[in-house]
């Protein structure tokens, strides 16, 4: 009998969410074939068989939530009919409580309690089975009683209000483990950062006009599209070497300064949004930017990223105008302490140098950092030098 366990999910990652069963009690299976997906707060997942045989039991439900080792199901040799284990028997048999749920249970307090300690018990209106003995057979003494009455309350905690029936037009449909990850995250870069949003506007003629110009020659010699994501994420590089602070991360009362650029780069997928990180993007052509990019957006859709390659960002570029967006706010991608926000590009009025009014194709640019590290002069500074780079782009070029 094989088992098939829930694997490793990476760092920091504990807990995943069965998504669905590829096969059902009865299939035949291989070895390696998928036979399960799960879902954790940053990846799908597939595990596959670890032998050859019939998938005899399925121990987890698809929507259940399972521990790192857990048993998710086994798999016997030959069919099922042959296989003389009985999976109803064996669901039914309740799995040992753990190890921690034990401890944690309340000790009860003896019976007999001595009269001074009987009496600070009443005189406090206190459950002498709440209380810890200390005492020989594990008794209540008078110390254990003064302790257990001077310790802090407990923090109140609001309790959820009980979910509200479903109507008959309406349809109940449980969040995603990673949809609730990312509900977790934004709300917790709100609790925790002083964050504040700046914002600038960027004439795309420049760019979009080099582009035009060299963008069949440049898929022809490097295999991929010319987009205005690599300029970004190079205007974004020289931004962040000339400010440190919007590539650092407060870590208790220290700031940890990064010296190297990891840009996380936000992708809208069906599960929800994600954000692979393109590594040493200092080091990199335009070209392999775009390609890594590219890469990591497809399989991202697909589900097929690894966990290594969503974390450890040291800044994040969102782009709401792919979806028409004309401004908005992005939140941060904690811990780090900045992130830009790309917007639609639409035809405006600008006054031009010489007084004359003109049609320029404009983007709306929003920076998006946490107060406590960056300065308003920072913020300011750094979307000033993207918005240079962009109008200018042989700044990029000449690394100006």
């Amino acid at each position: 009998m094989a088992q098939i366990v829930v694997p490793t999910l990476g760092e920091s990652v504990s807990e995943a969410t069965v998504a669905q069963w590829l096969k059902k009690e009865g299939d035949a299976v291989a070895a390696d074939e998928p036979i399960v997906e799960l879902e954790t707060d940053k990846v799908t997942l597939e595990v596959n068989a670890p032998a050859a045989g019939t998938l005899v039991s399925i121990s987890v439900k698809p929507g259940e939530s399972v521990k790192v080792g857990a048993l998710l199901g086994e798999i016997g040799a030959g069919s099922a009919a042959n296989d003389t284990r009985k999976p109803e028997a064996a669901k039914a048999a309740p799995a040992p409580a753990p190890a921690a749920a034990v401890a944690a249970a309340p000790v009860a307090a003896p019976e007999k309690l001595a009269p001074a300690v009987r009496k600070m018990v009443d005189d406090n209106n206190l459950n002498p089975a709440a209380i810890a003995g200390t005492g020989r057979d594990g008794r209540l003494t008078k110390e254990d009683v003064i302790r257990h009455a001077s310790a802090p309350a407990p923090q109140v905690t609001t309790v959820p209000a009980a979910p509200r029936e479903t109507g008959p037009r309406e349809e109940r449909v449980r969040m995603t483990r990673l949809r609730q990850r990312i509900a977790q995250r934004l709300k917790e870069a709100q609790n925790t950062a002083a964050m504040l949003t700046t914002f600038n506007e960027v004439d795309m003629t420049a760019v979009m006009e080099l582009r035009n110009r060299y963008k069949d020659a440049f898929e022809k010699k490097h295999g991929v599209k010319l987009g205005f994501m690599s300029f970004f994420v190079r205007a974004a590089v020289n931004a962040l070497k000339e400010l440190p602070a919007v590539n650092a991360e407060i870590s208790g009362d220290d700031i940890i300064y990064k010296n190297y650029y990891d840009l996380g780069v936000a992708v809208s997928t069906p599960q929800g949004l994600v954000v692979p990180v393109v590594r040493d993007c200092d080091t990199k052509s335009m070209a392999q930017i775009e390609k890594d990019i590219g890469d990591m957006g497809l399989r991202a859709r697909d589900g097929k990223l690894g966990i290594e390659e969503m974390t450890g960002g040291t800044f994040t570029i969102t782009n709401g105008g792919v979806f028409g967006s004309l401004m908005s706010t992005p939140i941060l991608n904690t811990p780090q302490s900045g992130i830009l926000g790309m917007h639609k590009i639409q035809q405006r009025p600008v006054v031009m140098p010489d007084g004359s009014i003109a049609a320029r194709p404009m983007m709306y640019l929003a920076l998006s950092y946490d107060h406590r590290i960056i300065d308003g002069r920072e913020a300011v500074t750094f979307l000033v030098k993207i918005k240079d780079a962009i109008e200018d782009p042989q700044r990029l070029i000449l690394d100006l």
